[in-house]
């Protein structure tokens, strides 16, 4: 049983059609009565192989795709009864971290539009000085300096980047953040920094965090439950202290085994 959920999937469905002449419309599934709770404050992975549904699941729970049966919950809202300027200001509850930092990023806006405009719209911060010092505030949490802000996004490293995006999710002052796969296309070292920068900001900003990931070494060290995903369905769910040390499923015990261990990093942010 979850406490105080902030997140609540129910029966949730994702179905695409196949286009082509020769598949004739065909169904693939993508995820499948899948029904989970997040707890506030929690961090929760959800792990699986490449098509296993974890990324469907991220974009529904964004409202970047829109299931095709079942229910999402929001803190208590209901996103099917979302329309027009509601469905749009849903990044004020929930905002979402992309794998590729330096694409997730405008190219043509400098890293201060791109901020000022999320505060602009989403925290309804409507005063250019009072934007200012608040984009200042966010840089120096996620440990950039204030003169990155008159810079462009391809003239940062992958770390600094998702930095940057992450910098972006707390100017909206969501308090819930899904990461799709956010330290992937970083080296080791600098996965071990955002990682614990994640973990810091999340004690910081009283955060709920949506982990997906197939790197279940990344998963270990930074996550409170695990749920394991085949084939668009849940095959296992649990703290991830008891998962890693006796997975039920069979599934999730080949995962393990094929999976490398993080060794252990540090870090001084």
């Amino acid at each position: 049983m979850i406490d105080q959920p902030v997140i609540e999937a129910e029966n949730l469905n994702r179905t695409f059609r196949r286009g082509g002449w020769l598949s004739r419309g065909a169904e693939i599934v993508a995820v499948r009565d899948a029904t989970f709770a997040v707890a506030r404050g929690e961090t929760l992975a959800i792990v699986g192989e490449s098509g296993s549904g974890k990324s469907t699941i991220a974009r529904m729970l964004v409202g970047l795709d829109r299931p095709t049966g079942g229910a999402i919950r929001l803190e208590g809202e209901d996103l099917s009864t979302l329309k027009g300027r509601d469905r749009r200001m849903l990044g004020r509850c929930i905002q979402y971290v992309f794998q590729d930092p330096v694409a997730s990023l405008n190219s043509r806006h400098r890293i201060g539009e791109i901020l000022g405009n999320t505060l602009k719209r989403l925290a309804g911060m409507a005063d250019a000085a009072g934007r200012r010092a608040r984009m200042e505030e966010l840089l120096h949490h996620v440990g950039l300096e204030a003169e990155a802000l008159q810079r462009y996004p391809h003239e940062f490293s992958g770390g600094q980047a998702q930095r940057i995006a992450i910098a972006r999710a707390l100017a909206a002052q969501a308090r819930i953040i899904v990461l799709d796969e956010p330290v992937s296309a970083l080296d080791v070292s600098v996965q071990a920094q955002v990682l614990l920068l994640l973990d810091r900001l999340k004690a910081e900003f009283d955060l709920t965090y949506v982990f997906i990931s197939h790197d279940l070494a990344v998963v270990e060290a930074i996550c409170d439950r695990v749920m394991v995903m085949q084939g668009g369905e849940i095959v296992e769910t649990g703290p991830a202290e008891r998962l890693f040390a006796a997975p039920r499923a069979a599934y999730t015990r080949s995962l393990l085994a094929s999976a490398p261990r993080l060794d252990q990093a540090s870090e001084t942010l």
